[in-house]
């Protein structure tokens, strides 16, 4: 399961919390599994069910209006431990895309390695908090240049493109399978 694409039209699922680390993208408990199956269904597990395993109805995941692949986080989003499981869990959550403020390098380099986009974008935060992108708005994202745009009210937002070489890997499905296919070029 790869995410390949230049643009993406989905709805957003807004997530405006500064600081999300890794143990709160998927919490350590959780990361004995020797293969990546099976992460999605951890994605943010602490907060989007109850102790009993019930799901807790004000979580942005749990919304009877999600149905949308793009997250939309504040900033500093993937910060803490370099675990790469943290970008697993949400290619296997079917969430190919996150929109963030600012990202934690590292996480970032996780992500790009393992085929997954992450764009950053300025004022993202304050578009969840005014309003300007809610649970359910339809975005179309183009990675290639930047652009984000919320079809349900016009606005638009212009994220970091992503480099030539960063795409032809997220395009490739990762660093492994890039290098392999430059070596056979």
């Amino acid at each position: 399961m790869r995410n390949k694409f230049t643009t993406l039209i989905s709805t957003a699922v807004p997530l405006p919390i500064e600081n999300i680390d890794t143990d709160q993208i998927i919490p350590a408990r959780f990361l004995k599994a020797t293969t990546r199956e099976g992460f999605g269904a951890n994605l943010f597990r602490d907060w989007r069910y109850d102790a009993a395993g019930n799901p807790k109805a004000d979580f942005v995941l749990n919304s009877p209006r999600y149905g949308g692949q793009i997250l939309v986080a504040g900033k500093n989003f993937g910060c803490g431990s370099s675990r790469e499981h943290a970008v697993y869990c949400l290619q296997y959550a079917d969430i190919p895309c996150v929109l963030a403020e600012t990202c934690s390098r590292i996480y970032y380099r996780n992500a790009i390695n393992n085929g997954y986009p992450v764009l950053f974008v300025k004022g993202i935060s304050d578009a969840i908090k005014n309003g300007d992108i809610k649970d359910g708005d339809m975005l179309d994202v183009d990675m290639g240049s930047g652009k984000i745009v919320n079809i349900a009210n016009g606005k638009t937002f212009h994220g970091d493109a992503v480099s030539d070489l960063e795409h032809d890997i997220m395009e490739a499905g990762g660093l492994f399978q890039y290098m392999k296919k430059s070596a056979k070029a």
